[in-house]
């Protein structure tokens, strides 16, 4: 096994090298605007995955994969060329969900932003029913009677029985 700093660094030199590559190198018309947006590698140096983005359609995306397949060797030779290292690894590439689900929970934001505002708007004018604080406060005066914190109303003190103290 290798450590895990050498394989972080041979897959960051992975992604450098087959970004460059795809940018300069291959010019497969059906490769579309593609990213490189991380690189994994096994801990025996032995598979890489690459995940990319692309930019447009589905078809979009369906012929990049293809050209990516096809390319695939010439990435690999080039990689391994660059790296220097002894067995250089196979290569996977794998369409990388994240900006797509990052695309879609911003739509989500947005859409619960506008529903918001809509009740904002609607509450704009609109005013509590009953009165605007409900809660009693000490000292203030009511007309219902004298109120004794204990709970009794006008009784006399007694004991648990149900007996008058006095």
């Amino acid at each position: 096994m290798v450590d895990a700093a050498r394989a972080r660094k041979l897959a960051d030199r992975i992604q450098q090298i087959v970004a460059e590559m795809l940018e300069r190198r291959i010019k497969d018309p059906r490769l579309g605007f593609v990213t490189v947006t991380d690189t994994k590698i096994t801990g025996d140096l032995r598979d890489a995955t690459v995940f990319y983005t692309v930019f447009g359609s589905e078809a979009e995306r369906a012929d990049t994969a293809a050209a990516l397949e096809s390319a695939k060797g010439i990435i690999r030779s080039e990689v391994g060329r660059q790296t220097g290292v002894r067995h250089t690894p196979t290569l996977t590439f794998s369409h990388d969900p994240l900006p797509d689900s990052a695309r879609h929970l911003d739509e989500l934001l947005a859409e619960a932003k506008a529903r918001d505002e809509e009740i904002a708007k609607k509450a704009e004018g609109a005013v509590h029913a009953g009165e605007p604080d409900p809660y009693r406060k000490p000292g203030d005066e009511d007309d219902e009677g004298d109120y004794d914190p204990r709970g009794e109303f006008g009784a006399e003190p007694s004991d648990r029985a149900g007996r008058s103290a006095l």
